[in-house]
């Protein structure tokens, strides 16, 4: 097993294709090809995180903050980034991050933060736009069935919650194909002697290149005939933050100690009470400000986030109640669901949870 089998499982649960243009996510220190003695995974990564490597013979540490945000001009070992990768670096240890591509994922942060709170009936708060693309082709008619086999198989229509739905297309019979992916069939003139079929699949859009390679490996022409197109559709599996609901509705003294409680926080900065009852919850893992607009027209009753500044709290207006529980707060479950996700396909080598508590803010 190499780094890049670790890799690839990573992003199959969140794309790098979906991280926020700022971020620098992906492989940042080691060779992917390397063979895998054990994986530490982290919310961030310190020197006392390398050691922590070291110690139990990991030599790929998976981080959820990227250590290499800024470039790096110098690596002396000034600071405690460049004292880091040069650790890393001396003792074969490879670095890998996946920060807001597992914001943006539908089972990542946030859902991670709902499951803690217990909360169900979840949906994406701010859906990422452009994550849909259509493609359309034409195939010889006894071909079409083949390739909108490989078509699917290689992950064409499916989109969120939809897959394999069957419907009728008016003269042309029966077939199998995506709710979401809006395929049809048709007959248009061709120079060639025999009929051919239009086929149109929706698609996400970090599957691109591979849904083209399939195109072109199944289909018989040497040049083949196609459109990709992206549509304004929003995948409601993708998109930063998220909406839930509490089983039962809370006072909102009740609702902050339990927030409190489940998400292991020693304080929580929050707007005026209400005098309302809370069962309708916004959560976004760290600085979420901006989306406290979001979560007031998604009708949220109460929203959890961190970072948020001294006016940010004013722009409650007395209709949500705003909870800031810490950066490090929100996000340190993340770990524990990266762990997880690993642990159910990899059981020939160690997955080890950091203990080390990389929370940079202290309390008094």
């Amino acid at each position: 097993m190499i780094i890049q089998d670790i890799i690839n499982h990573l992003e199959s649960l969140a794309p790098l294709a979906y991280a926020e243009d700022f971020d620098n996510v992906g492989l940042l220190v080691g060779d992917k090809n390397a063979k895998v003695t054990g994986v530490l995974v982290t919310l961030d990564t310190l020197e006392t995180v390398v050691d922590e490597a070291i110690t139990n013979d990991c030599n790929l540490i998976v981080t959820f903050h990227p250590i290499i945000f800024k470039g790096l001009k110098k690596i002396t070992g000034k600071t405690y980034v460049e004292r880091v990768v040069l650790k890393a670096i001396k003792h074969d240890i490879a670095i890998y991050t996946i920060h807001t591509a597992l914001d943006n994922a539908f089972q990542g942060v946030n859902d991670m933060i709902c499951n803690q709170l217990k909360l169900s009936n979840k949906k994406v708060l701010i859906p990422q736009t452009q994550t849909i693309k259509k493609l359309t082709t034409y195939v010889p008619s006894n071909e079409a069935e083949q390739l909108r086999i490989a078509l699917f198989e290689a992950g064409a229509g499916t989109i969120g919650n939809y897959d394999n739905c069957s419907f009728n297309v008016e003269g042309y019979g029966t077939f199998n194909a995506n709710e979401n992916a809006n395929p049809s069939i048709g007959e248009r003139g061709t120079t060639h002697t025999e009929s051919e079929t239009k086929i149109t699949v929706t698609f996400p859009r970090h599957l691109e290149s591979q849904i083209l390679k399939t195109l072109f490996e199944t289909h018989s022409y040497e040049e083949v005939a196609f459109e990709v197109i992206t549509i304004e559709n929003k995948n409601q599996h993708i998109g930063i933050g998220m909406v839930g609901e509490l089983k039962d509705s809370m006072t909102e003294k009740d609702f902050l100690s339990y927030v409190k409680d489940q998400m292991n926080t020693q304080c929580i900065r929050h707007s005026a009470l209400l005098n309302k009852k809370i069962k309708k919850i916004a959560v976004l893992g760290g600085s979420g400000s901006f989306a406290i607009g979001a979560a007031k027209a998604a009708g949220a009753d109460a929203f959890i986030t961190a970072d948020l500044k001294y006016h940010d709290f004013f722009t409650a207006e007395n209709n949500i109640l705003l909870t800031d529980i810490g950066h490090y707060e929100s996000e340190q479950f993340t770990k524990n669901g990266l762990v997880a996700h690993l642990t159910k396909k990899f059981t020939n080598f160690a997955i080890i949870l950091s203990k080390t508590n990389t929370n940079p803010v202290k309390y008094f």
